[in-house]
């Protein structure tokens, strides 16, 4: 794993088909797994130890990082494959566990306190790639996206999935609407939505949560920005792009005391509608309105029929709070027949301030209707591509994990070796230069330091 000197920092075209050896060792020595493994044995008890938690665990990690459809796959290249056992402590081929025993495992990965500590070394992750890398989580998109799964194969299973407190698998079902309402596409499933933060620059996960198939987008938002908010430097978050699945009152309202600046698409419901008046103007005579999507027009009411301009946005007055919009003849330099009754004179033109707090879901502090909002909400795409990472390259959506245990143990091993690799790519010292010279910059210089 060699990126070019002027290769991205997270080159996710550098990641290797088979990962080598060296790739292997030094992505098993990245995890702080000591307390999970340390939970796992006092979970396990007195019992028979024909198969230690760190080779089972070592089995649940290579499955991803190599991989392999199934876990009798993985089993297999360890049977074959000597120095890939000796990594994680395996001494001889008769000492491969069985499949069975990895299944077991994972149902014990995936219940009691485990999946918090897996999620805890996912933070350190985290928290580590935040201090080194100076603007990740700055601009950061979510979605939510489908993962299939089983039923566990037995009553019993199911019964102590239940126990676990963790969602059974169900159907579900999403449907695409065009701009007038009809429904254009629908996907259905069976199994549960994986809800992601993620990075936009970088496309490095920051926070996952996974519901079963009926919670909302904008039901667990907060609960991801909350848990990027702690991994990451204080006040790195400077904005969230969603689409209009997480458009309402409530999300925007957390994000606007987080001081986080929301890149969301709204939701239609005006039905009839087509523009308001101006909130704040109340009891005043104004040629001022607004759309559903918080655009501001204003009226030129002076021509034989009314006519309809966009305000010129001028900025966001962050110490106000308001957005503050100029009269648009004056702004571009146009004669407008309304001019002498709206302006009155005024050299500067007529203005007018917006207080965000009217309505903070239509008057977001970068408009919609800007190509500012266009641009950096372009960067939501960046979670499609680390889904299909993750669904695709390690194959967190292959639909043949069965239990509600097994699949929340199968993802977050995918998560942490998403997030492993992450660092090892950020880590490498890059090629090129003279004579092809291995260059270490303060980014790789840093992770380093944390990881000795």
């Amino acid at each position: 794993m060699r990126p070019h000197l002027t290769a991205p920092l997270f080159d996710w075209s550098a990641l290797e088909d088979s990962p080598s050896l060296q790739t292997v060792r030094c992505l098993l020595d990245l995890f702080p797994d000591d307390a999970l493994l340390e939970a796992l044995r006092q979970a396990r008890g007195r019992g028979r130890n024909d198969y230690p938690v760190h080779v089972l665990w070592g089995v649940v990690l290579l499955t991803a990082l190599l991989r392999h459809p199934t876990t009798e796959a993985c089993l297999g290249e360890l049977r074959r494959n000597r120095d890939l056992r000796e990594l994680i402590g395996i001494e001889s081929e008769d000492k491969v566990p069985k499949p069975w025993n990895v299944s077991r495992f994972e149902e014990l990965l995936g219940s009691g306190p485990h999946p918090a500590l897996v999620r805890e070394m996912f933070g350190a992750l985290v928290e580590r790639l935040g201090q080194a890398v100076p603007d990740l989580g700055a601009r950061t998109a979510g979605d939510a996206t489908a993962l299939k799964a089983r039923t566990a194969a037995t009553p019993a299973a199911r019964t102590r999935d239940e126990a676990a407190g963790l969602p059974a698998p169900a159907k579900g079902r999403k449907e695409y609407k065009d701009d007038e309402g009809k429904v254009v596409k629908v996907v259905e499933w069976f199994g549960y939505k994986l809800h992601l933060l993620v990075d936009v620059v970088h496309e490095v996960v920051l926070a996952y949560w996974i519901t079963d198939t009926k919670a909302g987008d904008g039901e667990t938002l907060p609960h991801l920005v909350e848990e990027a908010q702690a991994r990451l430097p204080e006040g790195r978050m400077k904005n969230l792009a969603y689409d209009k699945a997480a458009d309402s009152e409530a999300v925007h309202e957390m994000l606007h005391q987080a001081d986080i600046v929301p890149l969301i698409e709204n939701r239609r419901l005006w039905k009839e509608e087509g523009e308001r008046p101006l909130p704040g103007l109340e009891g005043q005579v104004t040629n001022l309105v607004h759309d559903e999507a918080g655009a501001v027009y204003c009226y030129d009411t002076e021509s034989p029929e009314p006519v309809r301009h966009a305000m010129a946005y001028i900025g966001h007055e962050k110490s106000r709070g308001t957005l503050k919009y100029r009269c648009p003849a004056r702004h571009q330099g146009w004669s407008c027949p309304s001019e002498a009754v709206c302006n009155q004179g005024l050299a500067y033109g007529k203005t007018v301030r917006i207080k965000q707090e009217l309505d903070l879901r239509r008057f977001p502090a970068i408009p919609r209707a800007t190509q500012q909002f266009e641009r950096l909400y372009k960067g939501r795409t960046a979670v499609e591509r680390v889904n299909a990472r993750l669904k695709v390259f390690w194959g967190a959506d292959d639909g043949n994990m069965r239990g509600a245990r097994r699949f929340h143990a199968r993802v977050g091993a995918v998560l942490l070796v998403h997030l492993g690799l992450a660092t090892l790519l950020a880590s490498a010292p890059r090629t090129g230069g003279v004579l092809g010279k291995l260059h270490l910059g303060a980014v790789q210089r840093a992770l380093r330091a944390a990881s000795s």
